[in-house]
């Protein structure tokens, strides 16, 4: 009995695994961990020197707020306050809300660019078929050209006419 029931649970996690959308699902999520690494680069190496350069500072990892006492500005002096808690990095967290933004935006972007083409590649796939579905329509056939009843009397008129005298000769 319990053979049985290894047999179905490794069964349905071979079809759990199988299935692309899993695969796809974890493959995703690599490349996102990939991705955010880039963009912490980015962020860390490229961004916020030329903000530091701009507003003449270290850049914002570097901010912090003394809790309690005066705001020393010797590194070990920072290292020994926080044991007890006196010392808040703030700039380490607007580093990451910006990583976070940047992150977000460029996922933004490729989700948009990837269901705009997907959307666009349904709506072609849907046209072709109701393409295919609908059987080629044949041209109606012109009307003939109303002919207005003088015209139409004097039409008969010659043709009389024409029968008169093809029978006098």
């Amino acid at each position: 009995m319990k053979k049985k029931n290894k047999e179905g649970f490794f069964q349905g996690f071979k079809k759990f695994i199988s299935r692309g959308n899993v695969l796809d699902l974890a493959v995703g999520v690599v490349i996102g961990g990939a991705f955010g690494k880039i963009v912490s680069s980015l962020v860390n190496h490229i961004i916020m020197p030329l903000i530091a350069a701009i507003f003449g500072g270290k850049g914002v990892e570097g901010l912090y707020l003394v809790i309690r006492g005066n705001s020393p500005t010797d590194p070990n002096v920072i290292a020994g306050l926080e044991p007890v808690g006196a010392v808040l990095y703030y700039g380490e967290f607007l580093q990451t809300i910006i990583d976070f933004l940047i992150i977000a935006f460029f996922i933004y972007l490729f989700i948009v660019v990837i269901i705009q083409g997907s959307m666009k590649r349904a709506a072609e796939k849907k046209a072709e078929l109701l393409a295919q579905n609908q059987p080629e329509e044949e041209p109606e056939p012109e009307p003939e050209p109303v002919v207005p009843e003088d015209i139409q009397l004097l039409t008969e008129i010659r043709d009389q006419l024409r029968t008169l005298n093809e029978q006098k000769k």
